[in-house]
């Protein structure tokens, strides 16, 4: 108890402005933190080959050479030559090979996650980013620094599990190549950290699409393995379940001229590439036959998702992705069978429903709002109740709403900052 209360007067000191050095003077026995990033805040590197095909004269070897280059996030490349911004999109893009049955690159791109066991890849220090404070606020940045206020350090304490976000998890049975080896990677981090640490089992704390990685990581890994080396899971905003938003995203990109920026890259013109748009999509066991998407002719729920995506213009084959690869995952969605804290924002107007009349999706529809954090609605978080804590075999589970904050806020806004470092300390001295 007496530990326990000196990490809550530390995190209560650091968010009031108190000095470094009266942060420092207490030495707390703190299990090691892994952070999973959200969607969009893993930064990686790429380079090409005699294979890559360019789509203009700007791109290829010729032009950007055969060495590593920062793909995502490089504003200073872009700012610098204009033209090489249909080159970025087009190596952002995934294509699905048939034959090996998963997504890979583009050919003759290769790619890496930069810095994976660390959390410098959270870091957007990119000086030609017009918005750096809002990259800091999106991303983790704010919450590895109150965490180091309270005496987690970089490299001892604290890792982070950067992911190839273009990528998502598959069901079991199917290949994919590219959540196999962060599985493999995740496994060795995390029993490094806790050999490093005296075999303390390790915290994961993920805000976002990160959440998505984990709780699948977590169960495809063998229970007794669990047990021994994840002490707690704390779930900032996940997104498991989907949400009502992503039918707008898909719905926006039919007919649309490609984006004139990196970041619309990224969440519109790739997203119908990307494997990881279709675990956005709402799941029939968090929103079941509720109309999301209203027509005059008819309406569109998580239920009869397939319609939805044939309207929207995707085709036979992809509608068949979203059927086998992550329809059975959210369909088959399970408690992790570790100590778990959800914590989520409330009290901000979220997209529940859309309304395109006329049934043109190409158009701006009419939202009707419901609870949320503006991008998580209030639903994902009665399910997580339901199908985690309401689980027998569940060990522990509880729920944190956090009133009047965002998505990013829960990750950048003080109030919140303080109630996520709380609950994770008090993680930390949880005894069952």
């Amino acid at each position: 108890m007496r530990i326990i209360m000196t990490l809550l007067l530390l995190a209560t000191l650091f968010f009031s402005g108190a000095s470094a050095a009266a942060r420092d003077q207490a030495t707390p026995d703190l299990h090691p933190v892994i952070l999973l990033p959200g969607y969009s805040c893993s930064q990686f590197d790429a380079r090409l080959t005699d294979e890559y095909e360019p789509p203009t004269p700007a791109c290829g070897v010729p032009k950007q050479g055969r060495g590593w280059f920062r793909l995502w996030e490089n504003y200073t490349a872009l700012q610098e030559d204009p033209t090489l911004l249909p080159c970025y999109q087009d190596q952002l893009r995934l294509v699905y090979d048939h034959a090996a049955g998963d997504y890979r690159n583009v050919p003759g791109v290769e790619t890496r996650v930069v810095s994976f066991g660390t959390t410098r890849s959270f870091r957007f220090d990119d000086p030609a980013q017009k918005n750096i404070s809002r990259r800091r606020n999106v991303c983790m940045e704010r919450l590895v620094e109150a965490l180091e206020g309270v005496g987690y350090e970089e490299g001892s304490n604290l890792f982070g599990a950067p992911y190839d976000l273009w990528y998502a998890p598959a069901a079991p049975g199917v290949a994919a190549r590219s959540f196999a080896g962060f599985r493999s990677k995740l496994t060795r981090l995390i029993e490094r950290a806790s050999e490093m640490n005296g075999k303390k089992p390790v915290i994961i704390v993920t805000h976002s699409f990160g959440g998505d990685y984990a709780m699948e990581f977590l169960n495809r890994s063998p229970l007794p393995w669990r047990r021994s080396y994840v002490k707690h899971f704390v779930m900032l905003c996940g997104v498991i379940g989907g949400t009502p938003l992503m039918m707008e995203v898909v719905a926006s990109t039919m007919g649309s001229p490609p984006p004139t920026t990196l970041l619309g890259s990224m969440l519109s013109l790739g997203n119908r590439s990307f494997e990881s748009m279709y675990s956005f999509l709402p799941s029939p066991v968090v929103y079941g036959d509720t109309p999301l998407v209203i027509t005059r002719a008819k309406n569109y729920s998580a239920e009869n998702m397939p319609e939805f995506l044939a309207a929207v213009g995707f085709s036979g084959d992809e509608i068949a992705r979203y059927r086998t690869r992550a329809l059975p995952l959210t369909l088959n969605f399970r408690a992790p069978l570790v100590p778990m804290t959800c914590i989520n924002g409330i009290g901000v107007p979220t997209v529940y429903k859309m309304v395109y009349w006329d049934g043109n999706f190409t158009e701006k529809p009419q939202a009707v709002n419901g609870d949320g954090d503006g991008g998580v609605t209030l639903e994902n978080v009665l399910a997580m109740k339901r199908l985690v804590g309401d689980d027998p075999a569940q060990p522990y589970f509880k729920s944190v709403l956090v009133p009047n904050t965002t998505h990013s806020g829960m990750i950048s806004d003080d109030s919140a900052l303080r109630a996520v470092v709380n609950e994770i300390l008090k993680a930390n001295q949880a005894t069952s």
